[in-house]
């Protein structure tokens, strides 16, 4: 089961990430969030912590390390969100993922 979450994450997570170099609509998101210069950042970092995520099957800190990552990145995206004003459903994705990570950097990858 925990490798079914491992996977999940870092999918989703690589696919975000790319979504930051290719996808016009999450451009447009980061300019709405006011964090268009952090775009490139955010997606590199995304994609790096989802390979952790897997590393993290031989390296459990560096997987742990990654989750943790990801679980605070997703603390800020709520922040962000609920700055903007974003209706409970915009912010659901970012709360899931938050615990989703969160299991895993408590738990271990």
């Amino acid at each position: 089961m925990k490798t079914a979450l491992v996977l999940f994450s870092a999918f989703s997570f690589v696919g975000y990430g790319l979504g930051c170099f290719l996808s016009g609509y999450v451009r447009r998101e980061f300019t709405r969030y006011g964090l268009e210069r952090m775009r490139p950042w955010v997606g590199a970092l995304q994609v790096a912590a989802a390979g952790g995520l897997v590393a993290g099957w031989n390296w459990p800190i560096l997987g742990q390390a990654a989750a943790g990552g990801l679980a605070l990145m997703m603390v800020v995206a709520l922040g962000v969100r609920i700055r903007l004003g974003d209706a409970f459903p915009r912010m659901l994705p970012a709360l899931g993922y938050l615990v989703l990570n969160a299991y895993l950097a408590a738990t271990g990858v």
